[in-house]
């Protein structure tokens, strides 16, 4: 006989959440492996003791790991998915009949807490990896992810500057015992450069940034540039691209992750509209704080040529530890023809048939991006009768000039340091893209790091710290140690494995090993 369900609502019923939720489910494992009344004194400070009572602290994060879990990115439909889920209940000791907190409540509590709140909860859950035994730290892959801000193109604004920057200048200096510095001219010219570019083949009024289509679409300039344009909803996101996408505003994702097993040791949220060798520094500062927490040393870190800097370099050298960061493009290790003599500070040409020019050192100069440069310059009177001169000065040119970085003899030991072991490097290489780059890809498609629901660097900074946690949670959850099988660990220990001999079958050298 055909079955047909229907429902009859009941007066009362007997059941409760303990009964409905199986044993085995996720957000019970995940109750019992996580405490989280630390968090009860950490948020203290930010309550008074008057008036009615806020959410639970507890209740708050615990929301925050549902819709990261979940990759869910609106507080709207956070709520409505804790609300519908009988489990995530129970996670969060929410009964049946029991409403659950505003929406807003969820974004104000967010922007109450400080960004050392998070950490600390990022700190715990690196504390139970550890404790596991998944974090070794002889090796960290850092790299970093655009994430996408919470802010238009469309409210982009043009920066205001002084159009006659020569004449402002000239007005300061005017009547004043000290002298203006020319920096404030040279970006305004930049500006200016920038938007004669931005605004090229624009129809219609070049320097009108607000130009619409047939169809009433805005017109975008050809490039924006944070050089001349800013958000006035958003001014902490930056316009960046990735070839192949479009210029969008956005947020930097930094990440350092041990190789051990892909747990995330560092996480904090940079600007995007600077090169990640600036924020080198501030993701790895983080990471030794956060190791040195669970009684850690950073011994190596590994990225790619983006992160390569003097800066970053230099930082590394100061800090004692060990790293393979390609350098960039850009980098010449030596220059044909000419044989650098540090004991004098000099170049010497050794071409073939040139007359032996010294180029000496004549100063450090700034160029247009704002890096100092050590500057060499040979004499005219030597170059100038050369029978090379043409092809290696130019052709009006009587003199040869040269220009290197003031941190040269970094990248030189860079350099060295890749050159002396290909294999290494090479392998290296491989670890540091098998590391980091899926764990990046995760968090960007998995794990709600797309985009940010709120505005501002310290909101982003909570942003990656909670996606970041939330994936060391998953892997600490899922974690287990594998087990040698008893052959193989005969054949370690120089012993048999196809002996028969029942004493030594049983031997406790035979017991299984954990790694």
């Amino acid at each position: 006989m055909q079955g047909r369900q229907q429902i009859q609502p009941k007066l009362f019923y007997q059941l409760n959440l303990e009964q409905l939720v199986p044993a085995d489910n996720f957000y019970r494992g995940l109750s019992q492996c996580l405490d989280l009344h630390f968090l009860y004194p950490a948020t203290a400070e930010y309550y008074g003791s008057e008036g009615q009572q806020s959410i639970d602290p507890v209740v708050f994060f615990k929301m925050l790991l549902v819709g990261y879990l979940n990759n869910i990115n609106s507080d709207r439909k956070l709520i409505a998915f804790c609300s519908n889920c009988l489990d995530v209940r129970l996670f969060l000791k929410y009964d049946l009949d029991e409403a659950l907190p505003w929406h807003s409540t969820i974004s104000r509590t967010r922007q109450l807490y400080g960004q050392e709140v998070f950490l600390k909860l990022f700190r715990e859950v690196l504390r139970l990896c550890v404790g596991k035994g998944m974090v070794r730290a002889k090796r960290q892959a850092v790299d970093s992810a655009f994430i996408k801000a919470n802010a238009s193109m469309d409210s982009l604004l043009e920066k205001e500057v002084v159009e006659d920057a020569s004449a402002y200048v000239d007005e300061l200096e005017e009547g004043s015992e000290f002298k203006v510095s020319s920096g404030r001219k040279k970006r305004v010219e930049r500006h200016h450069k920038w938007k004669e570019q931005a605004y090229k083949d624009m129809p219609g009024h070049v320097d009108d940034p607000k130009q619409v289509d047939d169809q009433g679409n805005t017109i975008r300039p050809k490039y924006l540039s944070n050089h001349t344009h800013y958000s006035p909803t958003d001014p902490d996101a930056k316009i960046s691209t990735k070839p192949g996408k479009a210029r969008q505003l956005n947020y930097s994702g930094q990440l350092a992750v041990d190789d051990a097993h892909h747990v995330i040791t560092g996480a904090c949220a940079s600007t995007a509209g600077s090169r990640d060798s600036e924020n080198l520094p501030q993701i790895l500062d983080q990471t030794l704080e956060n190791l040195q927490g669970v009684k850690l040393t950073l011994d190596q870190i590994t990225a790619d040529a983006g992160y390569s800097s003097g800066k970053a370099l230099r930082y590394c050298q100061e800090k004692g530890i060990d790293a393979y960061i390609p350098n960039f493009g850009q980098y010449k290790p030596e220059r044909e023809g000419f044989v650098y003599h540090a004991d004098k500070d000099e170049y010497r040409c050794e071409k073939p048939g040139g007359k032996g020019a010294v180029l000496t050192f004549k100063g450090i100069k700034t160029d247009s991006k704002g890096y100092q440069k050590k500057s060499y310059r040979s004499s005219e009177t030597v170059c100038g009768s050369c029978l090379l001169r043409e092809p290696c000065c130019g052709k009006a040119t009587k003199f040869k000039k040269l220009e290197e970085s003031i941190d040269k003899p970094y990248y030189d030991r860079m350099h060295q340091k890749l050159a002396q072991n290909p294999a290494y490097t090479k392998r290296i290489s491989k670890i540091r893209s098998r590391t980091v780059e899926p764990v990046l890809g995760t968090l960007v498609n998995f794990l709600n790091m797309r985009r940010i629901n709120s505005r501002g660097m310290a909101q982003a900074n909570k942003h990656v710290m909670m996606a970041a946690l939330t994936y060391n949670l998953k892997k600490y959850l899922n974690f287990s140690r594998k087990k040698v099988q008893p052959a193989l660990v005969a054949l370690r220990k120089g012993l048999n494995p196809f002996q028969t001999d029942s004493t030594a079958r049983f031997s406790p050298r035979y017991q299984f090993l954990s790694f």
